[in-house]
């Protein structure tokens, strides 16, 4: 299992004290959403912001675009050191020619799906894809409560990427804690996305271990 600290939920006022403190842990990517005000009702990091604090990360960078026109913005993700960029499919009228691009670019392709968009949509570009996002919350803000239908998506999923024998990782985000992971892992998902249960804890770096040991 993957275990994304998402710095949505961090302290904004101590970044780099937090990406200090996920570099120590046991976590094994850095979750970064990014927004735009437009596609989702919230802004999160701007690009200059993102080119400073992403010096200090030495996890792999886990971007998560929450923008309209994400195809302007690709390169700059990869200059920041993005592993793997994901884009929502209700956000690019050309998905799959977006998808090119990142993969162009040196990186991992994903493709989030909003709660009320099946995974049947992604069947003609599967193959495609290193990883699929499936939002757990609507997109936007954190510390929403997790909505129970995401299990049977990714169930679904799952069997999809079992049926053509693929390696695409499903990553689950919003609402994630010790037992919304476990049952999300049960269904199939093998990178959990976790905010506000990481950076709201009294030990973060004990909450992340502890996650890590979920079976």
């Amino acid at each position: 299992m993957i275990l994304a600290p998402s710095l949505l939920a961090a302290d904004f006022l101590h970044l780099e004290n937090d990406i200090e403190m996920i570099n120590r842990s046991d976590a094994d990517w850095l979750h970064l959403d990014i927004m735009d005000g437009v596609f989702v009702p919230n802004i999160s990091f701007g690009l200059p912001t993102i080119e400073q604090f992403s010096k200090l990360v030495n996890k792999p960078i886990d971007s998560h675009l929450m923008i309209v026109e994400p195809q302007k913005f690709i390169s700059k993700f990869r200059d920041f050191g993005t592993h793997i960029l994901t884009v929502h499919y209700e956000a690019c009228t050309h998905l799959h020619r977006v998808v090119m691009q990142i993969k162009e670019a040196g990186m991992k392709a994903g493709v989030a799906l909003n709660p009320h968009t099946p995974v049947e949509v992604l069947s003609d570009i599967l193959n495609d894809l290193d990883m699929v996002l499936i939002m757990s919350v609507n997109p936007g803000f954190g510390g929403q409560s997790f909505i129970q239908q995401s299990i049977n998506k990714v169930l679904r999923l799952k069997k999809m990427i079992a049926e053509r024998n693929l390696q695409t990782l499903i990553e689950v985000d919003g609402g994630i804690d010790m037992e919304t992971g476990k049952q999300m892992l049960q269904a199939g998902a093998t990178v959990l996305v976790a905010g506000n249960y990481i950076f709201k804890s009294t030990n973060p770096i004990k909450t992340i271990a502890e996650m890590k040991q979920i079976v």
